[in-house]
């Protein structure tokens, strides 16, 4: 028990002690020993890679994973050594949905066997991620973790321990260099010729005394910083040799590097051959799904692989009719309200201002998207997608 309390004694005296130093150095009342300048470097290269390095394995972690929840989860079940449960991606759920949703509307219908088809691929992408995920995790991730939270705790350690030696070294010579004063005034104090007829001729005695005095505290104090600077220089080396070790890890994160950089590759390349495999699909089915699922719906001609009705090729047959020979029939004229200003082509159409009513009407071989419209004398082809109808 003594044992213990003397060493806590002990310990809380060095604390005191490099405090009072530390205040000094802030406040420019003491001398510091620097560092040589290549050392100086070596613990900026080693700040820079920490931040680097820790700002990269984090954004890292939300390229990898975008859920914050998700990432809480995977740290904890982590810091408990325990297998973190396995749950589909949002891909494969996207897959999975899909292919519930072509059953309950009919599996042979035109969009129940395109939801299948879809879902199938996106349950194919979510095995790729998950599988890019695991490899980018192991590959790139931990050893980034790795160097945080092993060679770079390692590091700081020493770097502590470097500055309590540095502060035991800079109190030691801050201490020898009073003792140094303090025996060179005793010193010309004792030169100075005693009057023995003085009433108290003592103080020629005393003055010796603190100066033989003065002198062993010089002796101790210059053995302390012998046994400091030793300290200091075996606790440099040890912190220089750690410190230049991060050329080493520089090395190993850029191998990691290249297999994340390939781990991206092939997770893209592969998403690329599903997708256009899925399109190959979707493409040759497309004959057989769209006329049968818009039959009657002139509406979507465009999602049908149908042309727009401002498309020029879809007006080619009307371009050998004369719109002059047009004359209207007995019935099945109509009017119609234009919704929107349309400026004519050409001298075959007819410009419209939008909210006027106009008469239109059909001809044998124009096209469906288009009609014949009348104002006054004027005529001319117009589009249907511009007009609303009237009963």
């Amino acid at each position: 028990m003594d044992f213990n309390v003397k060493k806590l004694a002990s310990d809380a005296g060095i604390f005191f002690t490099r405090a009072i130093q530390f205040t000094g150095e802030k406040f420019g009342q003491v001398e510091k020993t620097e560092l040589d300048a290549h050392f100086e470097n070596l613990l900026s290269r080693a700040d820079s890679t920490k931040n680097w390095t820790e700002k990269i394995f984090r954004q890292t972690e939300v390229l990898l994973q975008p859920n914050p929840s998700s990432r809480i989860e995977e740290f904890l079940y982590e810091k408990l050594d325990r297998t973190v449960p396995s749950r589909p991606n949002n891909e494969e759920l996207l897959g999975h949905y899909m292919q519930d949703a072509a059953k309950d509307f009919g599996p042979g219908t035109p969009y129940g066997s395109t939801l299948i088809k879809v879902g199938d691929c996106e349950r194919r992408l979510g095995s790729v991620q998950r599988e890019f995920l695991q490899t980018s995790a192991i590959g790139f991730l931990t050893p980034l973790r790795n160097f945080l939270e092993g060679d770079w705790r390692t590091i700081s350690k020493e770097r502590r321990l470097l500055e309590n030696r540095r502060l035991d070294l800079d109190s030691c010579k801050a201490r020898l260099k009073k003792a140094k004063l303090a025996e060179s005034k005793a010193a010309c104090e004792g030169e100075a010729v005693p009057d023995f007829q003085e009433t108290r001729p003592r103080n020629y005695v005393l003055s010796a005394s603190a100066s033989a005095l003065w002198s062993e505290e010089v002796d101790k104090a210059e053995h302390e910083l012998r046994v400091a600077q030793t300290e200091f220089d075996r606790q440099a080396e040890v912190t220089r040799l750690l410190l230049e070790g991060i050329s080493s890890t520089h090395v190993n994160h850029l191998r990691c590097l290249h297999e994340f950089v390939e781990a991206q590759t092939a997770y893209y390349k592969q998403c690329h051959l599903h997708m256009q495999d899925l399109q190959k699909e979707l493409d040759s089915s497309n004959g057989d799904v769209f006329p049968n699922a818009f039959a009657g719906n002139p509406g979507h001609s465009m999602a049908s692989g149908g042309s727009s009705p401002l498309d020029p090729a879809s007006a080619v047959e009307t371009d050998t009719l004369k719109i002059e020979e047009v004359q209207a029939p007995a019935t099945g004229t109509r009017k119609a309200k234009v919704l929107y200003d349309y400026d004519a082509a050409d001298t075959s159409e007819l410009s419209l201002l939008a909210d006027e009513l106009i008469t239109v009407y059909t001809v044998p071989g124009m096209d469906s998207d288009w009609l014949v419209g009348e104002r006054g004398n004027q005529k001319g082809k117009v589009p249907v997608t511009y007009l609303e109808l009237l009963s």
